[in-house]
C-alpha cells in the first residue's frame, strides 16, 4: 500500500453510497482505522477577503476518528428493530484528548472545550469527558471547559469567536466541522488533516464529494491546495508550504478572484492559474529552497 510505503498522502473524497448493502464498508473509515489515524485537525479560520455573516473566528477541532458511532457496529435484532453500537473507550479518549492539549501547548492555544452528550449518554459520553478532565489536570497552562454538542451548535452560529480549540467524539466532530467550515466560506476553503502514529492523510475538511459540479470547472480548488500545504509543513518542507499558500491567500483575498461557492464567476482553472503566476512570479525564491 503506498501510504504504508511512504507515510504520508494527498486525498480526494471518496462516496460512500447509503443505498449499499450494510456488509459494504465505508472506505473512508476504513483507511482511517486500518493505519489507525486516529486525531482528524480542521483549522477554520476567517479570511479578508471573504464576505462571512461572523468575522475573526479562529478555531481548531480535533476530532477523534477511529470509534464512537463510526465503529459500523449494527445489526437488525428483529424486524423492524436496528442495534447499531456507538464506541467509546477509555484508551482512546485518553490518546485524543491529550493530543489536542499537547497540540494547544504547541500551537499557543490558551483554551481547549470538550464537546459531548454525557448528560444523556452518561457511561459512553461520560467516559470521554471524565477523560478529557483528566487529561486537563495534567496542562495547568491550558484552561478547560464542556460544552453539550447541541447547545455548541447554537453558540457556534450565534458567538463562534468564543471557541480557541475543541476536542470531541467522532460523529460530533463530523457535524461541529461542518458547521465551523460553513461559518467561514464553506467547504471549498477548509483543509484537513488526519494522524496517527505512523502515518498522516491530508484531505479537505469537510469531506464533501461534490458530484452535482463534477465536470463543470467551478468547484473551489482552495480546500485541496490548502490540504498540499499541510502534508508539506508535515514533510518539513515549509518553504514551498509557505509559498504556495501566501499564492492562495492572494488569489483569494488580495486578486478577490472567487469561484461560484464563494459568489464569484471564477473556474477552477482560473483560480488555479491565478496561484500558479504567483508562485512562478516570486522565481528566485523557489531556487534558494
Amino acid at each position: 500500500m503506498a501510504i504504508r510505503r511512504n507515510g504520508v498522502a494527498l486525498k480526494g473524497n471518496i462516496e460512500t453510497n447509503h443505498n449499499l448493502p450494510p456488509s459494504y464498508k465505508s472506505r473512508n473509515n476504513l483507511l482511517r482505522t486500518t493505519l489507525d489515524l486516529y486525531a482528524n485537525v480542521m483549522h477554520c479560520q476567517s479570511l479578508p477577503g471573504v464576505k462571512t455573516r461572523h468575522r475573526n473566528i479562529d478555531i481548531m477541532i480535533i476530532r477523534e476518528n477511529t470509534e464512537g458511532e463510526y465503529s459500523s457496529l449494527e445489526h437488525e435484532n428483529v424486524p423492524g428493530v436496528v442495534e447499531c453500537l456507538k464506541i467509546i473507550t477509555r484508551t482512546k479518549s485518553l490518546r485524543i484528548a491529550d493530543y489536542a492539549f499537547r497540540m494547544a501547548r504547541e500551537k499557543g492555544r490558551r483554551h481547549i472545550t470538550a464537546v459531548h452528550k454525557a448528560n444523556i449518554m452518561k457511561l459512553g459520553d461520560g467516559l470521554f469527558l471524565e477523560c478529557c478532565k483528566e487529561v486537563a489536570s495534567g496542562y495547568p497552562d491550558i484552561s478547560f471547559d464542556s460544552m453539550i454538542v447541541d447547545n455548541t451548535t447554537m453558540q457556534l452560529v450565534s458567538r463562534p469567536q468564543q471557541f480557541d480549540m475543541m476536542v470531541m467524539p467522532n460523529l460530533y466532530g463530523n457535524v461541529v466541522s461542518n458547521v465551523c467550515a460553513g461559518l467561514v466560506g464553506g467547504p471549498g476553503l477548509v483543509p484537513g488533516a488526519n494522524y496517527g502514529e505512523d502515518y498522516a492523510v491530508f484531505e479537505t475538511g469537510t469531506r464533501n464529494t461534490g458530484k452535482s459540479i463534477a465536470n463543470r470547472n467551478t468547484a473551489n480548488p482552495t480546500a485541496m491546495l490548502l490540504a498540499s500545504c499541510l502534508l508539506l509543513d508535515h514533510l518539513k518542507l515549509h518553504a514551498y508550504a509557505d509559498m504556495i499558500r501566501r499564492a492562495i491567500l492572494s488569489t483569494v483575498t488580495e486578486a478577490r478572484l472567487h469561484t461560484a461557492d464563494l459568489g464569484g464567476q471564477g473556474s477552477t482553472s482560473e483560480v488555479v492559474k491565478s496561484i500558479m503566476n504567483d508562485i512562478q512570479s516570486t522565481g528566485p525564491l523557489t531556487q534558494r529552497i
